[in-house]
């Protein structure tokens, strides 16, 4: 029975989903959006977003720990380094999966995830965040203009 038992096995061993899990991340790191199946599109977002939430503070015990999961120098390095400094105020959701239809061969449902702040598409039309707040009770004050003359109130004269 399956009591309790909430993440996906992907029908691997268990040293096999976590290898294949850690080799995606680390792929996933490094190119910033690979094309995968859904189900384990959805398993790779749910191993890599903690990992991506602890390079936010580089401190040496939050490097082992990411280290002992994705067993790559490089994308460790990679990961603190430049991917820690895009996503450094964002508060989670650092991954997006987009469903892209089925692969011809054996009718998979197939995906892209991607880190959501590498994809230029989605962000070039939003305008930077901006930083002061403006209170509504003070309002703007409307300026009059001054009155437009008319060509009847010039004929007038």
């Amino acid at each position: 029975m399956r009591h309790g038992k909430k993440f996906n096995h992907l029908g691997r061993q268990t040293a096999h989903r976590k290898s294949m899990l850690a080799n995606m991340a680390c792929s996933l790191i490094e190119h910033k959006r690979i094309n995968t199946t859904v189900a384990k599109a959805k398993a790779l977002k749910q191993f890599v977003e903690p990992m991506i939430t602890k390079s936010k503070t580089d401190t040496t015990h939050n490097r082992r720990i990411v280290m002992a999961r994705l067993r790559q120098t490089d994308a460790v390095t990679e990961l603190f380094r430049d991917v820690a400094q895009k996503i450094g105020d964002r508060p989670g959701g650092y991954t997006r999966i987009i469903k892209l239809g089925n692969r011809l061969g054996d009718n998979a449902d197939m995906a892209m995830i991607e880190l959501v702040d590498y994809n230029e598409i989605y962000n070039a039309g939003k305008a930077p965040k901006k930083t002061t707040r403006r209170s509504r009770r003070g309002g703007s004050k409307a300026t009059t203009t001054p009155p437009v003359e008319t060509k009847a109130s010039n004929e007038e004269e």
